[in-house]
């Protein structure tokens, strides 16, 4: 692992947690920038599907999403984290419990934000995603605008916003570089 000064990405928190959308981008951001910075990339869901032993959507078909919320908030704070890493959230991990403020006072928060007909043309493989499964294009898109209306409030406390369609990784290094 690179350490780095504080005036990095990481800077003195070490963690930084990449919120937004289903589709935004948040899993492959966060491993293109952990490789960028030579350091670990931990993604939440995948650590839930991991420590549970269930598929997401099997989690929510036994345990309904408020199960699946109050799982995803345990692992989310108690996980043991490396000293420094790059976190992919889960897309409503943000907006359940006091899991934004968690994040803002344990790291730097990056929303990667997108516009609704971006996330739709990002969303055609549905079946793995229980929220979306059975919606088509103009009912998701109905959707998507519902439910960023419900969850920017708490996208929108990052500490870093960025536009991240089209975005590269040098991109958004800056922008959390920039930001501390």
């Amino acid at each position: 692992m690179n350490d780095r000064n504080s005036g990095s990405p990481l800077g003195a928190e070490g963690l930084i947690f990449l919120v937004g959308y289903m589709g935004c981008g948040k899993s492959t951001k966060a491993k293109q920038l952990a490789h960028r910075l030579g350091c670990s990339v931990i993604d939440l869901d995948t650590e839930i599907v991991n420590q549970s032993g269930k598929t997401i959507a099997e989690f929510f078909a036994t345990s309904g999403e408020s199960g699946f919320r109050d799982y995803e908030s345990e692992i989310l704070k108690t996980f043991s984290y490396p000293e420094k890493c790059v976190v992919a959230t889960g897309g409503g991990l943000p907006c359940f419990f006091d899991n934004m403020d968690w994040m803002n006072a344990n790291g730097t928060t990056v929303y990667l934000q997108m516009e609704p007909a971006q996330l739709v043309s990002r969303l055609q493989n549905r079946q793995k995603r229980p929220l979306i499964k059975d919606l088509d294009d103009v009912q998701l898109l109905d959707f998507i605008n519902e439910k960023l209306t419900e969850r920017n409030p708490f996208y929108t406390q990052a500490k870093v916003i960025v536009n991240a369609f089209d975005l590269d990784v040098e991109t958004l290094e800056e922008a959390i570089a920039n930001t501390l």
